[in-house]
C-alpha cells in the first residue's frame, strides 16, 4: 500500500527559460524611440532658410488732409438763393454765379412754363450719365455720405443745364415784375465754385495736428438751392488758386527721406492719376508732418477735404531675411598692422600672441584668427583663446598692443558649413518681419545661402544636424 501511495505523488513539472532574443530587441528599440522622441520634444530644433534676393513692399498709402486758397463769399441780401453754375466749375470774374430772390416768385417761374420748354440735348444728358458712372465706379459703402455729395453734385448739374432758358431770358426776368426783387451775384474773380463749407477754409497747411484727421469730427454744411438766405450768410466757396497742398502724418524715419528727396511721386487713389509734389516737413509736439504741394489739378478735388493717396517711391532690393535670423555679436578690434600673414581662404589671419612657456620663459607663439569685418585701420576678430590683457606683437618691430576694445557687428549665423558661422549684413531696409540686405560684400551673405532661422537658437559655433 506504501508503494502504491507513492506512486500516486504527482511532482510538478518545471519548464525551462526560454530566452527570446527578438523580444529583447524589440524592447530596447522601444525604449531607444522613445529617449529620443522625448529628447527631441525637449530640444531646440535649429530651422534653416534659404536666402533670396527680394524687395519689401513698403506701406505708402496714407490719408491726407488736403489744404487750398479757398474764400467763403456771403450774400447782403435775403431771400430765396439760385444757383447758376455747377459745382466744380471756373467761372470767370463778372460771371453768373447764383441769384438771391426777395420774393419766391423766381422759383415759381423756374418751375412752370412761363420761360419756354426746358430740354435737355444729348451733351447735356451724356454729361449726368458721366456723372452718374463715375459716382458708382468709385463708390464705397464705407463712405455713405458720398451719396449726399453726390445728390447735391448732380443736383448743380440739372440746374445749372435746367437755368439756361433763365440766363437766355434774364433780360426779360430784369424788366418785368421780378426785376426788383431778383439780384443777381457775379463772381468778384475767375476761380472754381463750391457748394459747401467745413470751417477748414482758413487752416495753414503748418497748423494740421493728429486732431485734424479726425473724421468723426469733421462736419460738412452743404449749401442747397432754393434755400432762405439772410444777409451775411455763406452762399458758396471760391477756390482761386491752382497751387494746394496735402497733409499727411508720418514716422521721423520717412520724414527724413522725403525731406531729402525734396520731390516725390503721388498717386490720388480716387482718380490713379499721378503727379509730382514737393515736399517739406513740420513738427507738431513728437508727431511728424509732410506738406505734399502741387501747382495743377486743383479742380479735381477742390470738393474733396480729405484724400487718400499713395507715395511712389523706389523698393529697396537686395538679400531678403527675416529679423528673427539677425542677431548682434561683440568682436575684438585688432590694428591691421600686428597681422602677420593670411592663414587661408576661409577668412582666418595669423598673428603673434605675447604667451609664457612651462618654466616662466617669455615666448611668442602663432595664432590663427577669423576675421568677421574691418575698416581702414582695424580688423574684428573672435576667438576664445582670446582674452581683455592679452599682447600681440609687431612682427616686424616687436611693438605689443594690448587687446582692449570691443565692438559690435549686426549679422546673421550662417549654416551652410554644418555649424554656426558668424556673417555680418549691412541692412538697407527693414519692417516688422523681414529686412533687406546689401548683397556680395566680403564678408557678408550671397543668394541661396542657408542662414538660421531663429538666431537665439545656436550660440557661437554650434553643429547644426540637417
Amino acid at each position: 500500500m506504501a508503494s502504491n501511495a507513492n506512486n500516486n505523488k504527482v511532482v510538478k513539472y518545471r519548464k525551462p527559460i526560454n530566452f527570446n532574443i527578438g523580444m529583447l530587441i524589440f524592447v530596447v528599440i522601444a525604449i531607444y524611440v522613445v529617449i529620443c522622441v522625448v529628447l527631441y520634444m525637449r530640444s531646440n530644433p535649429v530651422v534653416g532658410y534659404e536666402v533670396k534676393v527680394g524687395s519689401l513692399s513698403v506701406n505708402n498709402v496714407y490719408n491726407g488732409v488736403v489744404i487750398r486758397d479757398e474764400q467763403i463769399i456771403t450774400t447782403q441780401d435775403a431771400g430765396y438763393v439760385n444757383y447758376y453754375a455747377r459745382e466744380s466749375e471756373k467761372v470767370a470774374c463778372g460771371d453768373l454765379v447764383y441769384t438771391v430772390d426777395g420774393s419766391g416768385k423766381l422759383t415759381e417761374m423756374l418751375q412752370s412754363d412761363t420761360l419756354g420748354e426746358n430740354t435737355l440735348s444729348d451733351a447735356d444728358l451724356n454729361e449726368i450719365k458721366g456723372d452718374i458712372v463715375s459716382f458708382a465706379k468709385d463708390f464705397d459703402t464705407s463712405n455713405f455720405s458720398d451719396v449726399y455729395s453726390f445728390k447735391f453734385s448732380l443736383q448743380g448739374t440739372s440746374l445749372k443745364l435746367a437755368n439756361l432758358n433763365v440766363l437766355n431770358s434774364i433780360d426779360a426776368v430784369q424788366s418785368g415784375s421780378l426785376g426788383y426783387s431778383v439780384k443777381l451775384c457775379n463772381a468778384p474773380r475767375s476761380g472754381y465754385v463750391v457748394y459747401h463749407t467745413d470751417g477748414y477754409e482758413s487752416l495753414n497747411a503748418n497748423e494740421v495736428t493728429e486732431e485734424t484727421f479726425d473724421q468723426d469730427e469733421y462736419e460738412k454744411t452743404q449749401l442747397i438751392n432754393n434755400e432762405l438766405v439772410a444777409p451775411g450768410d455763406a452762399v458758396y466757396k471760391f477756390v482761386t488758386s491752382e497751387n494746394w497742398s496735402v497733409v499727411i502724418p508720418v514716422t521721423a524715419e520717412r520724414a527724413t527721406e522725403l525731406q531729402e528727396a525734396e520731390y516725390v511721386q503721388v498717386r490720388f487713389l480716387k482718380t490713379q492719376d499721378i503727379s509730382w509734389a514737393s515736399t517739406e516737413i513740420y513738427t507738431s509736439g513728437d508727431d511728424y508732418f509732410c506738406i505734399l504741394g502741387f501747382n495743377n489739378s486743383v479742380v479735381n478735388f477742390c470738393t474733396e477735404r480729405f484724400v487718400d493717396i499713395e507715395l511712389i517711391t523706389e523698393e529697396e532690393e537686395g538679400l531678403k531675411i527675416p529679423n528673427s535670423a539677425i542677431a548682434e555679436k561683440e568682436f575684438f578690434l585688432i590694428p591691421k598692422d600686428f597681422m602677420t600673414g593670411e592663414a587661408g581662404n576661409d577668412g582666418t589671419y595669423r598673428f603673434l600672441r605675447e604667451t609664457y612657456l612651462e618654466d616662466g620663459t617669455l615666448s611668442v607663439e602663432t595664432i590663427e584668427l577669423t576675421v568677421y569685418n574691418e575698416t581702414e585701420t582695424d580688423y574684428y576678430v573672435s576667438d576664445s583663446s582670446l582674452r581683455i590683457g592679452d599682447y600681440l606683437v609687431q612682427e616686424d618691430s616687436g611693438e605689443k598692443y594690448a587687446i582692449s576694445k570691443k565692438a559690435t557687428l549686426i549679422g546673421v549665423y550662417n549654416m551652410n558649413k554644418g555649424y554656426a558661422d558668424f556673417r555680418q549684413i549691412i541692412i538697407l531696409y527693414q519692417n516688422d518681419e523681414y529686412a533687406i540686405v546689401k548683397s556680395n560684400t566680403e564678408y557678408g551673405l550671397n543668394a541661396y545661402d542657408y542662414i538660421v532661422l531663429d538666431a537665439a537658437s545656436v550660440t557661437d559655433d554650434s553643429l547644426i544636424y540637417e
